[in-house]
């Protein structure tokens, strides 16, 4: 449930935003072929998960890299699922052979629900 949902903040990486990612609060993250943040696509190798709202390329975008965070889901997600993510960074089930992002630690009801997740264990394919 959405007002289940915390922080634990761990380690933090800051990069540029590669665009407008104001509208990417609390979604995976990766590094792009220039070096910069942009959202994440579907089952893709997440660097984190952005903790704030980078209006324009070449702002910094804050990411949380381990610890644990707040998360927008995509669909229904139960407290201790592998999480990955889809086209649009949102959280989903990690289905096989998709990088996990983290373990999901507090549920979420349906789509564009905050929940947390649990980063930093493992950054491992799902079996």
């Amino acid at each position: 449930m959405a007002d289940q949902a915390f922080t634990s903040p761990g380690e933090k990486l800051t990069l540029e935003a590669a665009g407008d990612l104001s509208a990417g609060q609390f979604l995976g993250v990766i590094v792009n072929t220039s070096g910069l943040a942009a959202v994440a696509g579907a089952g893709v190798v997440n660097v984190g998960i952005l903790q704030n709202k980078p209006a324009a390329a070449g702002r910094a975008a804050e990411i949380m890299v381990s610890g644990v965070s707040k998360m927008v889901a995509a669909e229904a997600i139960t407290a201790g699922d592998d999480i990955a993510t889809d086209a649009a960074g949102k959280a989903v089930d990690a289905a096989t052979a998709d990088h996990v992002l983290g373990l999901a630690l507090t549920d979420a009801a349906a789509d564009g629900e905050i929940f947390s997740v649990l980063l930093g264990v493992g950054q491992r394919v799902h079996p």
